[in-house]
């Protein structure tokens, strides 16, 4: 034993920095928790998690590729279920402690000596065990950044006065200056009144004392005592705003009452975690309309996944991605790949999901549970949401985000991450090309142009149903894709006689395997998205997509040469220039939007567009000067600017060339493409998929495989869900994803008619 101790000391073992992240929720390269039968090992020296056991053993495969030796082993096991308690008769955030739930059992092993253990009490591993057992872990730190993120200053607590400076008693002797209680205690930053919080807060109880101050003095803002941390986090919350607020001065406004926030452990768990811990407790009702409980399934293909908060939308796009051959054959590797930092790299995740997803060891029924019906406690998504969405303004936040918009997000982040590892695109499954035909109707010469592309937002006729408020006819499939592919005039100039009378058409030059339909339902009201509940019929029989293949040039044709109009023209992204276009913006804006922000989401230009109505050029029609092509180096002062914002001079060069040379989209292009380097394309390697995507044979036959579905009045809110087709004990059957929830059927033939996303199988 001496050995070991002599060991561990020589490490310097030392507890967590408040700035350090600490796995302690999962395994980096699997979903084993510390409720699996062999617990979750944390490595003392670095805090990232893994598995002990035996059948995978990535803290073997973590010790080899480390040299760490030192773990923590944290075994849960759930307590005895207590008497439920009644319903709350209207919402409450409630505080919902883990070992009121489990018994946590914890032990130190150190594997340069066959795994000899240490007490968590000896003095070598005392304090860093328990600063890891107290650290917060990296995925609640992650939820909770998240969620701070949408807290801003407002304008009381940015001109907040305070009263004469006086030094309060010790907290351990403060109570409400009102009542007795001690907890959940805010202290106005006006006048240093200690008042207790509302009932609803702190689950602690209270009586709204606080409030009360403000109702007699009009003290503004108060933070709640037991949330301040050394890093200057605590709640603040105004009365007049009636909502919670950021106060960047929060150590100097403390600092006036005596109170140094360098000195202060957080005591009570903040606003943001038992607001995390409420959404995580919503339900959905899992029984047919007449009103029998849908059967739950488990096994391989079959597992939940766990609601982190508004993450639903991403685990609809998981669900469906995972029941695609391309995605299952790309992922489902056994071998793990020797990389220092598993949590942040994004083929180590995606094999990670693959296996939580497919392999079933987690699609088991859950023991931990008061529901009547068993359900999985499915796997959750922590790091991997974490890492996909850094950098991105929307999917890094807690709010809901549109499933459709992650997906196309997702797709091509693993496009870029599989042209980096030269392991097969999985998203080429998505990928075909299609041909715009353009003919001029003033000397009927015709040109034809080729895009690639990766779905097909369809739009859907609204027809309201003589005599109702907002019931709308039903459309079929078929109609959407004719007015997808339909002939419609426009604006192009004939390089053959200068006329600008044109009509275009889109059609299939080649088909994906898989198929992406987003259909548009929306109405821009007051720039405001709102949801139409159009039926759209679409059966489970095989369709044919045969009469939408591009013919191509024809002998009877002229072909007109190109006039080059576009040349010089910033190219919008197809999709997006659409969804702006629908929502009533004219052509001209709606590109020059989609050029200022960096042409990587609609909601951006669109709010870029409000902003900038008034500019003179507003209408005129955006011009890039290509760098690339003249070879011309961006200017150096430019490059300077944006290098000064922490970018470095090859993502400047790259921005800029990409945006023409101007600094403010540059600035925009880079914020929306975090993970690029700056390489320029001359320089990436080749994709495997170079030339030609997507397959021109017929018959072109598909078949529904998978549907995301929504359901609220806005894409920013409500629910999402996924039904997908799947082999059960034989059957072809529909399989309801709605988060940890996995069940047979469901309402999926009424679900099909009111889908935002679906996927179709190419049928050979």
């Amino acid at each position: 034993m001496s050995e070991v101790i002599e060991h561990i000391n020589s490490l310097g073992l030392a507890p967590p920095r408040s700035n350090q992240q600490v796995f302690k929720d999962d395994c980096s390269y699997c979903f084993d928790t510390p409720d699996a039968e062999f617990g979750l090992d944390l490595c003392l020296q670095c805090f990232l998690a893994s598995c002990p056991d035996p059948k995978k053993n990535h803290t073997a495969f973590h010790r080899e590729l480390t040299g760490h030796d030192v773990f923590l082993n944290i075994k849960r096991t759930p307590k005895a279920k207590q008497q439920k308690t009644p319903k709350l008769a209207k919402l409450a955030i409630e505080a919902d402690k883990e070992e009121d739930h489990y018994d946590t059992a914890t032990s130190v092993r150190d594997l340069k000596f066959g795994g000899s253990t240490i007490e968590v009490t000896h003095e070598s591993v005392a304090n860093v065990v328990e600063g890891v057992l107290r650290a917060t872990s990296y995925a609640r730190r992650e939820e909770i950044q998240a969620w701070e993120q949408e807290i801003t200053p407002c304008c009381h607590i940015l001109g907040l006065t305070q009263d004469e400076a006086t030094v309060l008693q010790s907290q351990n002797l403060a109570h409400c200056a009102l009542c007795d209680l001690q907890e959940n205690l805010w202290l106005c930053l006006t006048c240093g009144n200690l008042g207790c919080g509302r009932a609803q807060f702190g689950g602690v109880g209270g009586n709204s004392h606080g409030l009360t101050h403000f109702d007699s003095c009009g003290h503004p803002a108060s933070v709640k005592l037991g949330s301040i941390t050394p890093e200057g986090g605590a709640d603040v919350y105004c009365y007049r705003c009636n909502e919670e607020v950021q106060d960047p001065a929060i150590a100097a406004h403390l600092n006036h009452f005596g109170i140094n926030i360098a000195d202060r452990v957080q005591t009570e768990k903040s606003l943001t975690e038992l607001q995390i811990e409420q959404n995580l407790k919503w339900d959905f009702s899992m029984v047919t309309d007449d009103g029998k409980l849908l059967q739950p399934l488990f096994g391989p293909g079959l597992t939940g996944i766990k609601n982190l908060g508004n993450s639903c939308y991403m685990s609809s796009v998981v669900q469906c991605l995972f029941s695609l051959p391309q995605f299952i054959e790309r992922y489902s590797k056994n071998s793990e790949l020797p990389v220092a930092d598993p949590a942040n790299d994004l083929e180590v995740q995606m094999r990670k999901l693959a296996d939580g997803v497919l392999s079933g060891r987690y699609a088991v029924p859950s023991n931990d549970t008061e529901s009547d019906v068993q359900h999985q406690k499915g796997i959750a998504l922590g790091m991997f949401k974490a890492l996909i969405g850094r950098g991105h303004v929307e999917f890094s936040t807690m709010r809901q985000q549109d499933a459709f918009e992650f997906l196309t997000y997702l797709s091509e982040k693993l496009s870029q991450s599989s042209r980096k590892s030269n392991l097969g695109d999985p998203t080429t499954a998505f990928k075909f090309e299609s041909e715009r035909r353009i003919q001029c109707n003033n000397c009927n010469q015709v040109m034809y142009k080729t895009e690639s592309q990766e779905n097909l937002s369809i739009p859907v006729p609204a027809r309201k149903v003589e005599g109702s408020e907002g019931e709308y006819e039903p459309v079929k499939l078929k109609e959407c894709i004719d007015l997808y592919t339909a002939r419609e005039h426009i604006d192009y100039k004939c390089s053959n006689c200068q006329a600008t009378d044109s009509e275009v058409d889109v059609k299939f030059k080649s088909f994906p395997e898989v198929l992406v339909l987003n259909a548009r339902r929306f109405q821009i009201v007051n720039w405001v998205p709102t949801k139409l509940d159009i039926p759209v019929e679409v059966d489970d029989s095989v369709f044919p997509l045969d009469e939408y293949l591009s013919k191509g040039p024809q002998p009877d044709e002229e072909l007109m040469e190109d006039s080059g109009e576009e040349d010089g023209k910033f190219v919008a992204n197809e999709m997006l220039l659409e969804q702006l276009e629908s929502m009533g913006m004219p052509k001209v804006r709606a590109e020059k939007a989609l050029f200022a922000t960096g042409n990587s989401d609609a909601e951006i230009a669109m709010n870029w567009l409000l902003e900038h109505m008034e500019d003179p050029d507003i209408d005129s029609p955006v011009l890039v000067k290509s760098q690339k092509s003249s070879g011309a180096e961006p200017d150096a002062g430019q490059v300077s600017m944006i290098m000064d914002m922490g970018f470095t001079q090859p993502q400047a060069k790259k921005a800029l060339s990409q945006t023409g040379g101007n600094v403010e989209a540059a600035v925009e292009w880079l914020f929306s493409n975090p993970d690029d380097s700056g390489a320029m394309e001359e320089d990436e390697p080749e994709s495997e998929e170079a030339g030609p995507v997507g397959d021109s044979s017929l018959p072109a036959n598909y078949r529904l495989k998978g549907i995301i579905c929504h359901k609220g009045a806005s894409i920013h809110a409500g629910h999402y869900v996924a039904f997908v087709r799947k082999e059960i004990d034989g059957q072809d059957e529909w399989v309801l994803f709605n988060d940890e929830k996995v069940v047979r059927g469901g309402e999926i033939e009424e679900m099909k008619k009111f889908a935002y996303v679906y996927l179709f199988e190419r049928v050979r």
